[in-house]
């Protein structure tokens, strides 16, 4: 790594738009091993995968399967063992806590299972707490937060607390919170889990259409393969292995 190819000196490129090198997510050989007593863990084994610019990846397994690792690896909550990890044109293999840290603030959004809305702050405030810690401050984020919950359909609800909103709001507050930082790819776990049949539909329709009118990658983790058909294509996982 070095000026040539566009780094800084602590390894990490600025922020640019993904569409305007190639793909949002490049794994070569990942693996991760965890040592146990005499034996070891392989909780990934070698997974290669390529997510482009703007595609939208289904990753699909049962509990176990290594679904999990492979997305926390991707969004740098783990480094791996082994292999290489590119995102959004940043070479994050052997990255330390630090610049693992940046990666998580400037080129990834998270959508949880549980969503993890801050119950205390309004929507407005959810999405805010994010770029205390990103590139934007005062009225920029405030801008770029009220932009969001606007193109999301939730307006009318920006000082409305988490326990004020229903489920599907929630869940679009916390795709605005992910989107906060114009990320290069957006990493969701089971987002439809906790809704019903219907409105799980609709939330995947909502994804689907916010992420694809911003070009924006993502991978969406999940066990129903009805969701798939929202997605580009889907990516099996077993014992570890992306099949």
């Amino acid at each position: 790594m070095n000026e040539q190819d566009g780094l800084t000196g602590d390894g990490f490129t600025e922020h640019a738009p993904a569409q305007g090198w190639g793909p949002a997510l490049i794994m070569e050989k990942a693996r991760k091993v965890y040592p146990m007593a005499d034996s070891e863990v392989v909780a990934l084994d070698d997974a290669d995968i390529v997510v482009e610019a703007d595609e939208m990846v289904a990753l699909v397994g049962p509990s176990g399967s290594g679904k999990t690792t492979l997305c926390s690896i991707a969004g740098g909550i783990l480094s791996p063992t082994s292999g290489r990890v590119v995102v959004g044109g940043v070479d994050i293999s052997t990255f330390g806590p630090k610049q693992l840290t940046r990666v998580r603030r400037e080129l990834v959004g998270f959508v949880f299972q549980s969503v993890n809305l801050v119950p205390f702050l309004t929507a407005r405030e959810n999405l805010l707490v994010v770029d205390e810690l990103g590139r934007r401050t005062g009225a920029p984020a405030r801008r770029r937060a009220d932009q969001l919950l606007e193109e999301l359909g939730l307006a009318d609800r920006a000082k409305n607390l988490p326990g004020q909103l229903s489920g599907g709001q929630r869940q679009r507050v916390a795709i605005g919170r992910a989107l906060m930082n114009d990320p290069e790819l957006v990493l969701f776990d089971e987002p439809t889990s906790a809704l019903d049949t219907k409105l799980g539909m609709a939330v995947m329709e909502l994804i689907r259409d916010e992420m694809k009118s911003r070009g924006i990658a993502a991978i969406v983790v999940t066990h129903d393969e009805r969701i798939t058909q929202f997605c580009d294509r889907s990516v099996h996982m077993e014992d570890g292995r992306v099949l």
